[in-house]
């Protein structure tokens, strides 16, 4: 007995000291929020006073400390999403995850993001404030590499830790500025969509510009509507959307739309400026956005910044606000290249030029080292053989803006932040080649302003650019790039707002500029709402940012009931038809009207499409913006003769739209009847429609609920302002995989008092208390104070980190 006693004891013995090692290691993981940090070559002290959400407020004597202890707070957050961002680019994350990343990492080792990375960074002029800054940004990042603990996800995947460098820096904006372009989801399916069955049945897809839809309004320089030869073309593969699928397994943040708007003085209640801004972005954890706030005698900015960037894309101080949407213009072409029999050459207008060819290497965890190689030509690397999914042996070059052109991206951003007015800031912003951007601008000078950002060209009029473009003939190439005053934009309009929601711009110079631009819904219902008011203040611009009505569903629902045949309907489904007549189009969580619409709208698009196109097309149908515009315009009278009524498997019987519209609206009640139960009472928005926050280690089960934040229920839908969307794949089951990646409200007649909300929280340790600690105040709507007054934010902070210089 006293033996046994005794192995008892020793063995709490030893149960107690595992726990008090574990608890001491999660200790030493977390962020450190409190302090004193020597740092290396810091002219003075700088304090870092942490707010109640985490967010660091950063008084220093000079600019180039406080980015230094910038870079080292930022890094001790979001060191890991740091790592993967600036890994995409280069072809780094096979060595993290495995050889399911190896073709997404050929392709964007092909894509040539590092090769501008480096053209780029030779061209820099290390004396720059720009340049000066960034490397005390990686000075600081690269201390806390030094000295900081290692995040816990550097121990589960096995890597080690590495210094930043500049090159860091411009890769993840190359990262950045190719998953805003749409050609890789849109341009593959419509050529093969047109080599399957012809392009009549592209027709009433809304490939073209629609001048009678919502247009967001230049101002000056409205001119006369022509057409500019449209240049959003196609590959015959769908290699470009399958590469990036394992991206959005892994929670890497894509970027997919937003809003903006900004209200002139003539309609708000105090005569000053409010600004609104909630770009839309796969949704991610940690959350995309860093908040930072620097203080100097001669600076101020409260920033928003991508892992990585010591410049934010979106901010804010005393005088001006700014922030983006995506223009979702097209800068990426794709060209058939002419190759001799030996496959060495290929075609110019000036002869025979040779190939060039590249060597790679990536390293793939648990497999070693692979080697790979690939052909480019003067329009850009050639895909055949870059990724599987290429089909056929006709070299197809990609060209992209992003690495044909001088990149100045850095400088544009860099200058945003320090703009002086709105002269200044629109300078910075015309530097901006690729990608395509809406720049929102407001200022406590009662300026208001939209600029439609990025390098845009004129091609050839004729030129049909909407397949693959000859690449041999010259006569398929840009004619010249657009002056930047020509670009879209709207300073000071007479009607009193200025507002994007990635819709179509209307001309200007004459010149409709075709994209891969969204349906109207939210742009409509975001004029519905500035124009009715002329008394707005900072809590009616909340109330409207978390606006989740749709200004076209009950459109649809009219239609619906003008050609339903109602004969056909069980006495139970023509109830619940009812039901949805009387829907005003709002998607609360305890509405029933959301949920049987969008099984209905599934059935609809799937019973007009999938039979001719095929389950896999349609699936990838489904991924594109394309299947959103289309759901209006061919339910009205404008669709009713369309091709795509009839069954083709069906011989004996042609389908109208009547036929499909009846159809689908059984099916899903049937549908709804399996999924949800046979009370309709139960068949609430909330139970379809949810929200979960995944983390890259959250992909393993076991480390879900660690990890990943969510599930949630939440309101909204996509095309509503506020934005949640999902993807159609039959199981009824609607996953929100992007929608605001941050709301802001800013106020210039009270501008401390400026509001804002992340989704999930701060931080990217799971150990930190700000790893989640906004997410119910995201999901009810909800804001909290973005902190300026300096006296605020020392009164209501209880953890200040101090960085003093290394003696």
């Amino acid at each position: 007995m006293k033996l046994f006693k005794k192995f008892l004891w020793i063995l709490i013995g030893l149960v107690g000291l595992i726990s008090i090692a574990v608890l001491l290691f999660v200790q030493h993981l977390k962020p450190e929020y409190e302090g004193e940090v020597e740092m290396a070559d810091l002219s003075a002290k700088v304090e870092v006073y942490y707010d109640t959400y985490g967010i660091p407020h950063i008084y220093a004597q000079n600019t180039a400390d406080a980015y230094k202890a910038l870079g080292y707070v930022h890094a001790q957050d979001r060191l890991w999403q740091m790592e993967l961002l600036r890994r995409i680019g280069t072809g780094g994350l096979s060595e993290v995850f495995g050889k399911d990343l190896l073709e997404t990492d050929k392709f964007f080792l092909a894509m040539g993001i590092e090769e501008a990375t480096h053209k780029t960074v030779k061209n820099l002029d290390p004396k720059s404030d720009e340049v000066r800054l960034a490397q005390a940004y990686l000075s600081g990042i690269n201390q806390f590499i030094a000295d900081g603990p290692t995040p816990i996800e550097f121990y589960l995947t096995g890597i080690d830790k590495k210094a930043f460098a500049m090159e860091d820096i411009l890769n993840v904006m190359g990262y950045m500025s190719f998953s805003f372009a749409m050609a890789h989801k849109t341009d593959p399916w419509v050529s093969r969509l047109n080599d399957k069955l012809g392009p009549k049945y592209l027709k009433d897809l809304g490939l073209d510009v629609d001048p009678n839809t919502q247009l967001i309004p230049n101002f000056p320089n409205r001119a006369q509507r022509d057409s500019l030869s449209l240049h959003t073309d196609s590959i015959a593969t769908n290699a470009m959307a399958q590469v990036l699928e394992p991206l959005e397994a892994l929670s890497i943040p894509l970027f997919e739309g937003s809003n903006s708007w900004v209200i002139g003085p003539q309609k708000t209640a105090t005569g000053k400026v409010i600004f609104a801004n909630d770009p839309h972005i796969g949704f991610a954890q940690p959350s995309v956005w860093f908040e930072a706030h620097i203080n100097t005698p001669d600076y101020e900015m409260y920033g928003y910044h991508l892992a990585g960037m010591p410049f934010p894309l979106l901010g804010h101080n005393r005088q001006m606000a700014y922030g983006l949407t995506m223009f979702e213009n097209d800068d990426i072409d794709f060209y058939y290249e002419t190759a001799n029999a030996e496959g060495t050459q290929y075609k110019t207008p000036d002869g025979w030029r040779d190939f060039s060819t590249h060597e790679r290497e990536i390293i793939v965890k648990d497999s070693g080292l692979v080697k790979f190689s690939y052909k480019e030509t003067l329009h850009g690397p050639i895909l055949n053989g870059i990724a599987n999914q290429v089909q056929g042996d006709r070299p197809i070059a990609m060209k992209w803006i992003y690495t044909q052109e001088d990149n100045q991206l850095l400088s544009a951003v860099f200058g945003m932040t320090q703009a002086q007015n709105l002269k200044d800031f629109k300078t910075s912003v015309s530097k901006i080649h690729a990608p395509g951007l809406n720049v929102m601008y407001g200022d406590v000078d009662n300026n208001i302003a939209w600029t439609a950002a990025g390098k845009l060209y004129e091609m050839p009029k004729g030129v049909q650019t909407k397949m693959v473009l000859d690449g041999s003939s010259g006569e398929d190439e840009p004619l010249r790039f657009l002056d930047f005053s020509e670009n879209p934009q709207s300073v000071n309009p007479p009607w009193g707002y200025v507002y994007s929601a990635n819709n179509q711009p209307d001309t200007i110079s004459g010149i409709w500029y075709p994209g891969y631009y969204l349906p109207e819904n939210r742009g409509k219902r975001i004029v519905q709402l500035l124009e009715a008011k002329n008394d707005w203040d900072r809590e009616n611009v909340e109330t409207m940012i978390n606006d989740v009505t749709s200004s076209m569903t009950p459109t649809v629902v009219k239609e619906i009931f003008k050609c339903i045949n109602i004969k056909e309907l069980s006495d139970d489904h023509s109830d619940k038809l009812d039901i949805l007549g009387q829907w005003d189009g709002n998607y609360q969580l305890d509405r029933i009207e959301p949920t049987i619409y969008h099984r209905w709208e599934y059935f609809f698009l799937k019973n007009t499409f999938e039979d001719e196109m095929g389950p896999e097309m349609f699936k990838e149908f489904l991924a594109t913006h394309l299947h959103k515009r289309i759901t209006v315009p061919m339910i009205s009278d404008e669709g009713g003769k369309s091709i795509w009524w009839d069954n083709v498997k069906t011989t004996d019987t042609i389908e109208w739209k009547s036929t499909i519209v009846t159809q689908s609206f059984q099916q899903a009640m049937e549908a709804l009847e399996k999924e949800l139960g046979q009370d309709r009472e139960q068949w609430t928005w909330n139970r379809v429609h949810t929200l979960e926050h995944g983390h890259p280690i959250g992909q393993v089960e076991s480390l879900r609920s660690f990890f990943n934040v969510g599930p949630f229920p939440i309101v909204g839908t996509r095309e509503v302002i506020n934005n949640l969307a999902f993807k159609y794949d039959g199981s009824g089951d609607y996953k929100v995989g992007s929608g605001p990646s941050t709301r802001r409200v800013i106020d210039f007649s009270d501008i401390e008092n400026s509001r804002s909300i992340l989704p999930t929280g701060q931080s990217g340790n799971p150990f930190s208390t700000h790893y989640k600690d906004q997410a119910e105040l995201y999901n009810a709507g909800k804001f909290r104070k973005m902190l300026l007054n300096t006296e605020e934010i020392q009164s209501k902070t209880s953890t200040v980190l101090r960085f003093s210089k290394a003696e």
